[in-house]
């Protein structure tokens, strides 16, 4: 079976945009389930041992950006770097494909105005297309695992996946979708799940690309990763920037 770990970047809210990041991530990887559960956290625990000494800490970009909650380390420059490249190294050695769609919402709000769908629900739309295509014609063949929110924004994905499963998408009808993808697992980050962490680690360097600042390491790591059709283009495959 196969697994695709959903995390999202930025804010899906239309009313309220932030000037210096203005664009929604929704994104993740997929990854064969027993390799997630072995082979993916085993190496994710035998990196945070060497650095850390310990399995019991998240790797969780907002904490890692701001030195927190047992990344306190990474304030030494010396550290930091070591961190980076031991982190770049290990996501680039380990096995999955990466999967995002994109929204730069002012574009969004101004092509489409009050009838502007919701950003994450229009980006889980194409991510669930995408996963069906990348499972084939296997009966419960996958199965999504996202990180539980509030109990406002869980309740909504989950009315939406029942959309899905009955009203389908643009290219797939509903049935196929509910054949193909088992349900959705919403799990919480206290359980330290490797799949959901570098789905998170995956985002970050997207939404840099996305917005058009300078390229690092990590975004050559993803771009490697990045779905891809069948002549190897990522456009559309990969990830989906809207509007086009």
């Amino acid at each position: 079976m196969k697994i695709l770990f959903l995390d999202e970047s930025g804010d899906h809210d239309l009313a309220k945009i932030d000037p210096q990041y203005p664009i929604f991530i929704l994104g993740g990887i997929i990854v064969e389930q027993a390799y997630a559960e072995g082979e993916l956290t085993c190496q994710l625990n035998a990196f945070k041992r060497a650095l850390f000494g310990t399995e019991n800490i998240i790797l969780h970009t907002a904490d890692i950006t701001r030195n927190r909650n047992g990344f306190e380390r990474l304030q030494d420059t010396a550290f930091r770097q070591r961190f980076y490249r031991e982190l770049n190294e290990l996501m680039a050695t380990l096995d999955y494909a990466v999967v995002a769609c994109a929204i730069h919402k002012s574009a969004h709000l101004a092509r489409y105005g009050v009838a502007a769908l919701d950003p994450y629900m229009l980006s889980l739309d194409i991510l669930v297309e995408r996963f069906c295509f990348e499972i084939g014609a296997v009966s419960k063949g996958g199965k999504i695992v996202a990180e539980q929110r509030d109990p406002t924004l869980d309740r909504a994905l989950r009315l939406a996946w029942l959309n899905l499963k009955l009203q389908g998408t643009r290219y797939l009808q509903g049935k196929v979708i509910a054949d193909r993808i088992h349900d959705i697992e919403l799990r919480p980050k206290k359980q330290n799940i490797a799949g959901l962490q570098l789905a998170d680690l995956v985002l970050s360097p997207i939404g840099r690309h996305v917005l058009g600042k300078e390229a690092r390491e990590d975004w050559q790591v993803v771009q490697r990763k990045l779905r891809r059709g069948r002549t190897g283009q990522v456009e559309g495959f990969g990830l989906v920037i809207l509007p086009k």
